[in-house]
């Protein structure tokens, strides 16, 4: 009769089974390390994620972002004849920080990373340097063809392929979690960036300005087909020298942004019926006293102007006094309504807080009714102002394309939307909106001219200057911003940098060569004929 086997006995036949299976798995591991990944050297440091980064592509399906074939290079430094050498030599080649490799090389390192996510094309110019004991593995680099142009707007990845800013920052999940093969389509029109890019870059350079950008927005969906903020820099050589710029101005930054902050008074305003005939006279003077301050405008004006004409020639004085119908709270519900108190959102992850003042009285209001006293980003002033225009009702700004109308909530009512279509209308055919103007196309818009604020108080001399473009204005499919930062005058201004004479041409040049691209009908171009 067989005995059965005690406590201990099992005890040991259990921990036999489990070094049986241990040294199993070790096993495979070996076999799978040693067969199917040979050649991979000391195994990779900060290896990438083996599932592929999706494509980023504009809504006509051309290629934005890619994950192209990189090689990450790895040395066994102890093969090396002349260690100081080969990091010199390495160091050349493939731009890696010399001082580093020497440092790694004459360590007790067996291997060492020499640089990632090199083109293959290096490899020839690597292999002439006759040097032994170096190993390839295989990785992918993040590539944007169109470089500088989409910079801001897309952002970058790291060297693990993770979106550090931009829409690779703000679509990352989407963009690790997509199958492969299947890219992420953007709202970006790359016809309209180019042309915005190219435009902004001229004005930047014939006024001098420190910086400048745009923005393209659909009014309907809220789809931005274009951003532009420069200086820029190269996302695919991450040259961040001097004169290149990581940072997004358009959604980043905030401004105060003058008279184009008008349009948000001259709204209220009919809204609640403040102002009910445009025809309306209001007395200008040289002055307007609110409280111990004066208010003065940036240029001569009539003793008087009708309403329309106060909004058409950016009389200050004339929209102090309409703000003040409106009245402190008033006002401050209403910009908070329009999502100007509260930073934009979008999936473009950078987003700035606006600035306002805590106490809000009636010099603030007045202040604030000609766009002073309050800093908003560009993107959150689109968003407000196609508000205005697209029939009164809220849109949120998206970087993913949409196929439908997204307007929500009605923030203004429909009349109101159309009475300041017609005033936008007129601030480009009899107002400082003059050179918006593109022939066919029925422009509305309003100029802005703010002086910056230094450690004294305003500087006259040192202003950002911005056109708010909607077009067509009778039914706005479009809206266009552009902004220059310190913009100088010239010769052909005869000096002036006001808005009318550098942001208006450049947005006027904008939608003359995007409406067309767009598949805005172009009107009939009427001309007056001379009497004979």
């Amino acid at each position: 009769m067989n005995t059965p086997p005690t406590v201990f006995q099992r005890r040991i036949v259990i921990g036999a089974a489990i070094c049986v299976a241990a040294f199993a798995l070790v096993g495979v591991r070996l076999i799978h390390v040693t067969v199917f990944t040979s050649g991979s050297g000391a195994g990779k440091h900060g290896a990438v994620s083996e599932v592929a980064r999706a494509d980023l592509v504009d809504r006509n399906g051309e290629l934005v972002a890619r994950d192209l074939p990189a090689d990450d290079l790895y040395a066994h430094p102890r093969l090396f004849a002349d260690r100081r050498l080969a990091a010199r030599e390495l160091a050349a080649a493939t731009g890696a920080d010399e001082r580093r490799l020497a440092q790694m090389f004459a360590g007790k390192h067996a291997y060492v990373l020499v640089a990632r996510q090199l083109p293959p094309v290096m490899r020839a110019k690597i292999k002439r340097l006759g040097l032994p004991g170096l190993k390839y593995e295989p990785d992918s680099k993040r590539y944007y063809p169109d470089g500088r142009m989409t910079a801001q707007v897309v952002g970058v990845t790291d060297p693990d392929r993770k979106g550090i800013s931009g829409l690779e920052l703000g679509l990352d999940p989407k963009l690790r979690g997509e199958r492969p093969g299947d890219p992420v389509q953007t709202s970006l029109d790359m016809r309209a960036q180019f042309i915005l890019a190219h435009e902004a870059e001229a004005s930047l350079q014939e006024f001098k300005a420190r910086a400048a950008g745009g923005v393209v927005m659909d009014v309907r969906t809220g789809e931005i087909l274009a951003l532009v903020s420069l200086p820029d820099f190269d996302p695919n050589s991450r040259d961040f020298s001097e004169g290149n710029s990581t940072r997004n101005i358009m959604a980043q930054d905030v401004y105060e942004l003058g008279s184009v902050f008008k349009i948000f008074s001259f709204a209220l305003a009919l809204e609640d019926r403040k102002i009910t005939n445009l025809d309306e006279p209001l007395p200008i003077g040289n002055g307007y006293k609110v409280g111990r301050y004066t208010i003065h405008e940036a240029e001569r004006m009539p003793a008087t102007l009708s309403a329309r004409d106060v909004l058409a020639l950016s009389s200050n004085i004339g929209t102090a006094q309409i703000a003040l119908r409106s009245g402190p709270d008033r006002q401050r519900a209403f910009l908070t309504r329009l999502g100007l108190l509260s930073p934009v959102k979008s999936e473009l992850p950078e987003a700035a807080r606006p600035l306002y003042p805590s106490n809000w009285g009636p010099v603030e209001t007045a202040t604030i009714g000609f766009g002073h006293g309050i800093s908003v980003s560009p993107l959150a002033f689109v968003a407000a102002a196609a508000a205005v225009v697209n029939g009164g009702r809220r849109v949120e700004p998206t970087f993913l394309k949409r196929s439908a109308d997204a307007r929500g909530e009605q923030l203004v009512s429909p009349v109101t939307s159309r009475a300041m279509r017609e005033l936008l209308r007129y601030a480009v055919t009899d107002g400082s909106g003059k050179k918006a103007d593109a022939p066919g196309y029925d422009v509305g818009g309003k100029t802005g001219s703010a002086e910056k604020v230094g450690p004294h108080g305003y500087q006259a001399h040192r202003l950002v200057t911005s056109f708010c473009g909607v077009f067509p204005i009778d039914d706005p499919r479009y809206l266009v911003f552009v902004l220059l930062d310190e913009p100088h005058g010239t010769k052909a201004t005869a000096g002036f940098a006001l808005a009318g004479y550098t942001a208006a041409p450049l947005a006027g040049h904008v939608i003359s060569r995007i409406a067309p691209l767009l598949g805005v009908p172009m009107k009939p171009v009427t001309v007056a004929k001379e009497n004979s």
